[in-house]
């Protein structure tokens, strides 16, 4: 009789992350970590002291006479090409060769016997400018007349003109949202060690293995295959690693083969977080038409962003706000377009969410401004205007199926008594007190898959030792969201076995090439499915070498609890393998996948960039002082849409991960550049991330165990990285409720992100000065 029981740590089971007792413990190896090579070198960046201009005089002298001191590097040691751009339009040089276009722009590297005299010596450099005239914010870069860092996008649908001209109310707005420091707990890291001829090895904290690889082989002029980058676990990226580590490795490698010894590369936080990019902070204007119910008939959008110095991956940030532009909504007539325009800052890069939070807060900008116009309860016009499963069009021209947000926003909606609860708040603020409360209820609707359709492919290499245990490896990297341990999981459940078996090894470009960055919550659609791929084929193997031996069909062998169902016998999983090797049987399998249906033409500005839809929705009540503008946070429910969860446990976890460090970009993390174009907020001291005490006081996060995807993604399974980033936008919209109290919410308070308590107090007293 089969056994049908699940076997344990197999797909849709809590399992702990595969490193959690090692994380706790602080066993677990990050790059720095490692233990050092013999004579290990250690480098450090020396950057510019102006935001813009002209290096008159680079005088490195006392830097290569200071203690310790082995080498200086600048462009003219670098043998290849002078340039990290991920994009391939060359506007990223690893040090700059005269023109200075952000103050902390990296101008020579020092290497020296100890971090600490790298450090040192890089002070002594002797520096003079002709400074220029420098823009570091978007008003000012329009002003200078300064050019787009990438060709904008433009989405339009219908005759969004003659539709708001004709609309019964239009209303037209700006909105600001501001940037975000990634703030991972550990830092840009590099160590690399050369090798004979051209190959050189690095261990880093990096997304994109790949990506590093590509950029040491060009700046070192060598092929790809003389570069491997190990990554085993980060402690933390959330998008800060997939471009920004390119730098960092160049320069550990440049010196690692210059010199001929290991050369380790670990800024400090404020460095790190000087040079580095951020989230692209947005100026949002929008021009919406609706009727009388609230129904949105047209909008007219304009997202400009502050990109900074270099393109990066302004481009498809910018792409993707578009893309999110609409979140949950259909707009009958639309025209949206960005502005990647350029500035005298950091060159902004991924983040969690990649544009799409900027572009979701707009659209929920827009229902509050209707809402607040019609004297109507934001959730009403919220439903006025979700997509139809099956019969809306987005602005790129994919139809939306699978639309599960009314089932899940009327869950939640009884779950956490939104109606009597927004009663309690009306009648509390009704009492005008110094303190006042708001409630919100949003959706989200986010699209899963790279849009740049190329990166959605990945490789996995799967072995199977002759004693039956298993290695595992794939072209995801492990930064602490529990991809590991889910791919395992789906290894054990393809082979019938308990996840102990599997070893799980470091991401490695020598072992999976050409993979894509570890981003767009699509890690474990694509290497679950790559890895499942590589299992399906040794299983054929093992199935028909079993069918043969045993005298029985190929597909009535079957595969569990340890053990193989060969037509009326259970052979032991150890056993088969055993017997398979002894008959010449291979056991190793490189997998692949890529995933379907997907095509995207950005010249036209249509095509179908998702492979499928995530969802969510999150209610949240605040408090806020209306003497001080501060704020608090009382309760957040959530209910959220992984489709079949291949881990329950881990899928909550980055829920409750996502919303509270979306609450940050949304309530307190700001980025402030003084006037001469310097970061100020550029350590923990300075940069207010949320601490403990900031996280809901009382936090009701749970799955919609009901949803499975409609796609055959990895065991019907939904991505859960990015999602839930913007289900904290709930916040957002409450703590506008909470101001708009005071004008008895007859004027929407339009308050710009971060909502910090000195925006949230001038909000209310400009309110009350119109009330």
């Amino acid at each position: 009789m089969k056994d049908t029981a699940p076997i344990a740590g197999a797909a849709h089971q809590d399992l702990h992350h595969d490193s959690a007792i090692k994380h706790v413990t602080g066993r677990a190896e990050y790059t720095d970590d490692i233990a050092e090579p013999a004579d290990c070198l250690h480098a450090c960046i020396g950057t510019a002291g102006i935001a813009h201009g002209h290096i008159t005089t680079l005088d490195l002298d006392a830097v290569r006479r200071a203690p310790g001191v082995v080498a200086v590097l600048t462009a003219n040691d670098i043998p290849g090409c002078n340039d990290i751009s991920s994009n391939g339009l060359k506007d990223e040089p690893v040090f700059t060769t005269g023109l200075v276009q952000f103050h902390g722009q990296p101008v020579f590297a020092v290497v020296a016997t100890t971090r600490d005299l790298a450090r040192r010596a890089c002070l002594l450099a002797r520096i003079d400018y002709a400074p220029l005239p420098h823009a570091c914010d978007i008003d000012a870069a329009e002003q200078a007349a300064y050019p787009d860092v990438t060709a904008p996008l433009t989405l339009e649908r219908g005759q969004v003109g003659p539709a708001l001209d004709s609309a019964p109310h239009r209303i037209q707005g700006r909105m600001r949202v501001g940037g975000q420091d990634h703030m991972y707990l550990e830092g840009q890291i590099a160590l690399a060690i050369p090798g004979e001829d051209d190959d050189v090895s690095l261990f880093a904290s990096t997304q994109h293995p790949s990506e590093a690889q590509h950029m040491v082989a060009h700046a070192l002029g060598v092929p790809a295959n003389a570069v491997v980058v190990n990554v085993r676990r980060m402690g933390g990226g959330f998008g800060g690693k997939e471009t920004q580590m390119n730098l960092f490795c160049v320069i550990a490698a440049l010196a690692a083969k210059q010199l001929g010894r290991a050369v380790k590369l670990r800024p400090d936080r404020d460095q790190d977080m000087e040079i580095t990019g951020k989230r692209h902070d947005f100026r949002i204007d929008y021009d919406v038409g609706f009727d009388d119910q609230g129904r949105i008939l047209a909008v007219d959008g304009v997202f400009a962003a502050r990109c900074g110095w270099s393109s990066d991956l302004s481009g498809p940030v910018t792409d993707r706000a578009l893309f999110h532009a609409d979140n949950a909504y259909f707009y009958p007539d639309v025209r949206l377009r960005s502005r990647p325009i350029k500035t005298n800052t950091v060159s902004n890069t991924a983040f969690r969410g990649f544009g799409g939070p900027q572009g979701v807060i707009a659209a929920e900008r827009m229902i509050e401004e209707i809402a607040y116009a019609l004297g109507r309860d934001p959730l009403e016009v919220r439903r006025a205007n979700f997509y139809r499963d099956g019969a809306d069009v987005t602005p790129y021209h994919q139809t939306v199926e699978d639309n599960i947000l009314t089932r899940l926003v009327d869950e939640l909606e009884q779950s956490c008594d939104y109606q009597a609860r927004r009663r309690a708040v009306l009648d509390w603020n009704a009492q005008g007190g110094i303190i006042r409360k708001g409630i919100a209820l949003t959706p989200v609707k986010f699209g899963i898959s790279f849009t740049a359709t190329w990166f959605n492919q990945a490789g996995a290499l799967v072995h199977v030792y002759n004693d039956g245990s298993i290695h595992l490896n794939h072209g995801g990297t492990e930064m602490g969201q529990g991809l590991y341990t889910k791919v395992a999981q789906v290894v054990a459940d393809a082979f019938g076995v308990e996840i102990s078996r599997i070893k799980i090894t470091k991401t490695t470009t020598e072992k999976v090439p050409n993979t894509s960055a570890t981003a767009a919550s699509s890690g474990t659609d694509l290497n679950g499915m790559a890895a499942l791929d590589a299992c399906d084929q040794i299983k054929a193997r093992l199935a028909e070498f079993a069918a043969g031996h045993w005298g029985v069909a190929a597909d009535t062998v079957q595969f569990q609890r340890g053990k193989v169902a060969v037509g009326g016998q259970n052979v032991g999983f150890d056993d088969l393998v055993k017997a398979a090797y002894m008959a010449r049987i291979q056991l190793s399998a490189a997998g692949f996948y890529k995933t379907p249906e997907i095509h995207w033409d950005r010249a036209k500005g249509r095509g179908q960039p998702f492979y499928y839809y995530a969802y969510g929705a999150a209610c949240s009540e605040v408090s806020i002082d209306t003497l001080t503008g501060e704020t608090r946070v009382d309760r957040a429910d959530v209910l959220h849409d992984v489709g079949r969860s291949l881990n329950p446990a881990l899928d909550i976890g980055q829920v409750e991960g996502a919303f509270v460090q979306g609450m940050g970009w949304l309530t307190s993390e700001e980025l402030v550049w003084d006037d001469t174009g310097r970061l100020r907020t550029h350590a923990p001291s300075t940069y207010k991330i949320p601490l403990a005490s900031d996280r809901p006081r009382i936090f009701n996060v749970r799955l919609a165990d009901w949803s499975e995807n409609v796609k055959p993604t990895i065991k019907r399974s939904k991505a859960v990285g990015e999602p839930p980033f913007m289900l904290p936008i709930s916040v957002f919209e409450a703590i506008g409720m909470a101001v708009a109290s005071v004008a008895d919410y007859r004027i929407c308070p339009r308050l710009d992100a971060p909502a910090t308590p000195e925006r949230v107090l001038m909000a209310v007293e400009r309110l009350r000065a119109r009330a």
